[in-house]
């Protein structure tokens, strides 16, 4: 039973199921942000869906400078920034060319710590205010299913509507204090999580 057919937030762990969700998701016009693009695959398939969208694919592995080069100059409607997503910087830099989004996409790397990645969700979502989201993460997937609720609170947008205009909390101050160690295994999972 798929408990998220009408959900505007998705949470998938299987690159193919992940794909396909995008496949769903996205429209031709739709304005999309991509977190963690590396080297392409999904911005590809992203940029075919939106073609007369407009796609900003983010991420900080090396690998994904030449490849990301060669999406750019396949399709028009991306633009890649390298950058951190888990940094305010890097979202600055995103919000001052859009300043909302259609669709976000986050794949950090599939096997990426939960905590890191929701909160990546809950910044940039807050911030940019996308209708439908995607997150690829095994963490997040297996406590959604995981978990019982006897309280009814339920966002009808890609973005948690019950933290209100937040936007980028400022209690959240860590977010630009990352640990080297946690970024490491995220990398190593994205090493053992490729394409």
């Amino acid at each position: 039973m798929n408990r998220f057919v009408d959900s505007m937030i998705k949470i998938v762990y299987d690159i193919n199921v992940y794909r396909e969700n995008l496949k769903r998701i996205i429209q031709k016009n739709d304005v999309v942000v991509e977190l963690g693009s590396h080297v392409g695959n999904s911005t590809r398939i992203i940029a075919e869906l939106a073609p007369d969208g407009k796609i900003i694919a983010i991420d900080n592995s090396p690998e994904s400078l030449s490849h990301m080069e060669m999406v750019e100059k396949d399709y028009p409607n991306v633009k890649f920034i390298p950058g951190d997503a888990r940094l305010h910087q890097t979202l600055e830099k995103v919000f001052k060319k859009i300043k909302k989004c259609d669709v976000l996409s986050v794949d950090l790397g599939g096997g990426y710590h939960p905590d890191t990645t929701f909160k990546v969700y809950f910044i940039w979502s807050s911030t940019l205010k996308p209708e439908k989201t995607i997150i690829r993460n095994s963490g997040l997937l297996d406590f959604v299913l995981t978990a019982e609720t006897q309280e009814d609170i339920k966002s009808h947008k890609g973005w948690l509507e019950s933290s209100g205009n937040a936007g980028i909390p400022p209690r959240l101050k860590e977010f630009k204090h990352w640990s080297s160690k946690i970024y490491q295994e995220g990398l190593n999972d994205r090493e053992k999580n490729k394409d």
